[in-house]
């Protein structure tokens, strides 16, 4: 079952979550399984990202529209990523700088074994965003 999550900073109107939404959709997620939050991820308290969580099982896939929608910081990336490959979830991004993740093909299976490669993947797709002022 694939999940999708979105995340727009601002809840004031200036930012929707239409492409995010319309990418999650088209990449084959039911509407009624997207979870979203209008808040910066820099807070503390994201429900609907809670909410995404708790609803994974193993066996799904998460996917998000960019890396940087799911967490700012490489420490939260690398934790929920984890996170994931260890309760046997997938996960995919769709676009932007880490789009060439996705736990769920042969090669990241065989690859994410090993707990330092995911963990060396995360930090090369967070620097290299960083660098480009994207995270």
């Amino acid at each position: 079952m694939l999940i999708g999550y979105m995340r727009v900073s601002k809840n004031d109107g200036s930012q929707t979550l239409d492409l995010q939404k319309d990418a999650l959709i088209a990449a084959g997620v039911d509407e009624e399984r997207l979870y979203h939050d209008y808040v910066s991820s820099k807070k503390d308290s994201r429900p609907g990202l809670e909410a995404c969580f708790k609803a994974l099982q193993p066996g799904n896939t998460l996917i998000v529209w960019k890396l940087d929608r799911l967490g700012r910081s490489l420490k939260e990336l690398v934790t929920m990523i984890d996170d994931l490959r260890q309760r046997k979830i997938g996960f995919k991004v769709l676009a932007g700088h880490g789009a060439q993740i996705d736990t769920t093909t042969p090669i990241w299976k065989i690859d994410l074994q090993s707990e330092s490669s995911c963990v060396a993947l995360i930090q090369n797709f967070a620097i290299i965003s960083q660098e480009s002022g994207k995270i």
